[in-house]
């Protein structure tokens, strides 16, 4: 990985838990600015089988983020030579290297649990994963109007950008939004898409949809994030919803169900695509080591089985879910592992129940 230009967010409060993603493992601990981390991947998905946790070699994919790494970890960036010492230039691979792409993505290291968007993590790489996946081997995603609810960094937009007609990459908080900003202005011209079709808005979810219309002050930085009449009607005609770990607590996951039931209820039809990483803790009330929330975001919808029958619940609430099989989605991606406790859910709203 290499080190940013250190411009932090917001301070974080003296004494608040620090939390760090996985992805993260092998960067500095005590770093205290933001952090650029390369992405790389190309058309071709990895050569690992998928679901055994095949990911960037045996470092986890730090040394393959590394700038100016050199054979550490079975690094692309490692010399050749033959018996006499003569350098040994594989053409093949330098040709296939060159068609590789990078997604740069400034994050920080560590954060508190209220800014963990600053962050990098599994879910939002499987997801891009996807996103990729469905670029490279069909038509799906060209030219869709799209929406990264929770985007944090704004990975998975950026990746989406690449095909889409637009894609609004949505959280809240200047900080949060600032980071998305740059991400995008960097990604643009690496990525080769237009950078006007990405807008970085905010969405609160504590908020009504729509939101509200202001005017923009060119005093207030923060302002330069809110929504115009036009971009409102333009987001509502979304086909596609887009979200990575946004399900770690109880209120914050009815607060997500409750926008994602205003954003599909108008507009256009709607499918919502979301990956969540399992995170397990000891329960008192259980006595047993649980998934933090998990049985809660599945209450939120009932789920569609392999023949499309739904389950036997009594209560049929207003989604319709389906899980995916993670077998099904390639890694492109070389900088993770995605590991066991990863999930990928197809949401579709019914506005009428049975």
């Amino acid at each position: 990985m290499e080190a940013g230009d250190g411009r932090g967010g917001e301070e974080e409060e003296e004494g608040e838990d620090q939390v760090m993603s996985e992805v993260h493992l092998g960067c500095p601990p005590r770093f205290s600015g933001l952090y650029v981390s390369r992405f790389s991947f190309s058309s071709r998905p990895l050569g690992l089988s998928v679901g055994s946790g095949g990911g960037g070699g045996e470092c986890s994919g730090v040394c393959e983020q590394a700038a100016a790494s050199s054979s550490s970890c079975g690094s692309s960036d490692a010399v050749t030579v033959d018996e006499d010492g003569d350098l040994v230039l594989d053409r093949r691979r330098r040709k296939r290297e060159r068609s590789d792409h990078v997604l740069t993505i400034q994050h920080g290291i560590t954060s508190s649990l209220k800014s963990v968007g600053l962050q990098v993590w599994k879910a939002a790489l499987l997801l891009a994963d996807f996103v990729l996946h469905k670029s490279f081997t069909s038509s799906e995603l060209n030219g869709v109007t799209a929406i990264e609810i929770g985007a944090g960094t704004g990975l998975v937009g950026l990746a989406l950008a690449r095909v889409a007609k637009t894609i609004f990459i949505t959280d809240r908080g200047t900080n949060i939004l600032d980071n998305c900003l740059e991400n995008v202005r960097v990604n643009s011209s690496m990525l080769k898409f237009d950078e006007a079709k990405a807008y970085v808005r905010e969405l609160d979810w504590k908020m009504s949809w729509p939101p509200p219309v202001v005017t923009c002050d060119p005093s207030d930085p923060s302002s330069r994030y809110v929504w115009s009449t036009s971009e409102i009607k333009t987001a509502e005609k979304a086909t596609t919803l887009f979200a990575a770990d946004v399900i770690y607590s109880d209120d914050l996951t009815d607060l997500f169900f409750s926008t994602a039931k205003k954003l599909m209820s108008r507009g256009a039809k709607k499918v919502l695509y979301l990956t969540l990483e399992k995170r397990y803790n000891f329960s008192l009330d259980e006595l047993d080591v649980v998934a933090n929330g998990y049985k809660h975001f599945r209450s939120f919808f009932t789920v569609q089985d392999e023949s499309g029958g739904l389950n036997n619940n009594t209560y049929r609430p207003c989604f319709v879910g389906e899980q995916m099989d993670l077998a099904e989605i390639p890694q492109y991606i070389k900088e993770y592992d995605r590991g066991k406790d990863l999930e990928m859910w197809k949401i579709m709203y019914n506005p009428n129940p049975e």
